[in-house]
């Protein structure tokens, strides 16, 4: 039996067998399609998270997809550092940051107001920097009335760069509540 007739078998097989491991098959097909496009386009293999607090609302909601675009690939360019520059209705970049660093803890996804080198107020007659890295706040005005290194999200820590995992480039409303049904494992 030659190539195109084993094929055509398989592609045309009645049995249960063949058919479930036809159906795998296209799944696992799509998924790898799916990475390697995500790989090519945002330079990262799961380039998805879904949004899990209000700290960004209006522009972010719970349940949002937000597509992000690696940190290897773009720079971040801060709310103080442009006035023609808009990122989700609002001047600047919003980054996805690894809170203190911490591997195998949830991410934030908040704007990056400012930078600041080490040994600069952090903000207005605050403390200074520890070291150099971003001032960051989420855009809800009623829950983020401060930024994250006055409160319990980074508190008296900028954001260093290397913390940073990419900058949030598209979003898709709704689609993220599937993911958050899904238990943390």
């Amino acid at each position: 039996m030659d190539m195109k007739s084993a094929y055509i078998k398989f592609k045309e097989s009645d049995n249960f067998f063949v058919s479930l491991t036809r159906d795998i098959a296209s799944v696992l097909i799509a998924v790898a399609i799916f990475a390697l496009l995500s790989q090519i386009i945002f330079g990262m293999w799961t380039p998805m998270v879904a949004v899990e607090s209000g700290s960004m609302e209006p522009h972010m909601n719970i349940g949002d997809i937000i597509f992000i675009q690696s940190i290897d690939r773009t720079e971040i360019i801060t709310n103080m550092n442009t006035a023609d520059y808009t990122s989700f209705k609002m001047s600047g970049d919003v980054i996805l940051y690894k809170p203190y660093g911490q591997e195998g803890v949830t991410p934030i996804i908040h704007r990056a107001m400012y930078y600041v080198e080490e040994g600069e107020e952090m903000w207005e007659g605050g403390p200074r920097a520890p070291h150099s890295g971003y001032i960051t706040k989420g855009d809800n005005v009623v829950t983020n009335k401060y930024f994250d290194q006055q409160g319990q999200v980074s508190y008296l820590l900028p954001v260093k760069e290397e913390w940073v995992i990419g900058v949030a480039r598209y979003k898709v409303p709704y689609v993220g509540y599937l993911r958050l049904m899904i238990p943390k494992f």
